[in-house]
């Protein structure tokens, strides 16, 4: 059966952070939300679980109305960031203590306990205490007490956000593998777009307590419906400027060139130009139509390079593969083609994708 939320809106001291969500969630799904911090995906999950009473609006999970009741009555479990689990109770002990509370049987209990754990690959720590765990084995801890619940939802916000990147890498596969081929509905959030990605599922984006997309995550970031979606689903954000559109003409930052087969049949006059970071190349000679600006930052990030550079009053970002460290102040030039560029109209609505039909069929 489904969980539903209709309609739900929520302020806190006058102030929104929630503006009538809809959802449906199947059971055996995964479903991440993704929105900057302050989209009110910790808002939401918290009103799901029942930890805050929306204004308006119902929530519906296997045809019961869960509006007003209590937390421990629904059929729900929930996995915080930071790492909850009771610092005087061993390992197996913190498991173990949603089913004792339930009554369970000593031999059911054990066999459920040490099946979570293993899940999670912390059944070799069942006798430690949480204070002599790493971080991500707090996590798995608090990940594994949720799933020994057997809830029919399973709420999980950011669990993965105060550990490093290795650990957020191996625990990230762990509940990919987990997931899959559950029974259980999964709702699960992020600010990473890229996290959201390797997740899978479907992705709900949200800004400012508002759904504004919903989809399969690689169509979502292929097809974002607004410059909001696109700017939200990439890393670093994609660059939106100012283009406009004449005949079988684009221009944009002072670049006039022929308008690329996906945007061809666009109605004239001003629009948005989405440019995906990936999508900006050096330029391999001085061109007429390359855009030279000085470098305002130059980020190395493991493998990729964020090379920020201004131009026409507008900030910039180039992502690069490998590194490429560029001094502050520097000369940028770079080339665009607008082939691998997304249109948007005027108000931010998508207008064509370098993915779409016309691209495929021209």
């Amino acid at each position: 059966m489904t969980f539903e939320i209709n309609n739900i809106g929520c302020k806190v001291g006058g102030e929104t952070w929630l503006e009538d969500v809809t959802l449906s969630f199947e059971p055996g799904n995964l479903y991440v939300l993704l929105g900057r911090t302050g989209a009110g995906k910790t808002s939401l999950l918290r009103v799901a679980a029942g930890l805050q009473r929306p204004d308006r609006g119902t929530l519906v999970h296997n045809g019961t109305d869960l509006t007003g009741m209590p937390v421990r009555r629904r059929d729900i479990a929930f996995v915080y960031q930071q790492f909850v689990n009771y610092p005087s109770f061993t390992v197996y002990d913190n498991i173990a203590a949603p089913l004792r509370r339930k009554g369970m049987d000593r031999a059911a209990l054990d066999a459920k306990v040490r099946t979570a754990a293993r899940m999670v690959r912390i059944d070799h720590l069942l006798d430690r205490l949480p204070q002599n765990l790493s971080g991500g084995q707090q996590q798995r801890l608090a990940i594994a007490r949720a799933l020994v619940k057997e809830a029919g939802v399973l709420l999980l916000d950011e669990p993965l956000v105060n550990l490093d990147y290795k650990l957020r890498e191996e625990l990230r596969a762990d509940l990919r593998r987990i997931f899959r081929g559950g029974e259980a509905t999964v709702v699960y959030s992020t600010t990473e777009p890229d996290e959201a990605l390797q997740m899978g599922g479907t992705t709900i984006v949200m800004d400012e307590g508002r759904v504004i997309q919903v989809g399969p995550a690689a169509e979502v970031h292929a097809n974002p419906c607004s410059t909001k979606v696109a700017e939200i689903f990439y890393d670093p954000p994609m660059n939106v400027i100012r283009c406009s559109v004449s005949g079988s003409m684009i221009e944009f930052a002072g670049i006039r060139t022929a308008l690329p087969r996906h945007m061809q049949g666009s109605v004239p006059g001003s629009c948005l130009l989405g440019v995906p970071p990936h999508r900006i190349r050096p330029a391999a000679s001085r061109e007429a139509e390359d855009l030279c600006g000085r470098v305002s930052l130059c980020e190395v990030d493991g493998s990729g390079t964020f090379v920020h550079f201004e131009h026409g009053g507008h900030e910039w970002v180039m992502k690069r593969d490998g590194v490429h460290p560029q001094p502050t102040g520097s000369e940028c030039r770079v080339t665009i083609d607008p082939a691998g560029c997304f249109l948007f109209d005027a108000s931010g609505q998508l207008l064509a994708t370098p993915g779409s039909r016309q691209s495929e069929a021209a």
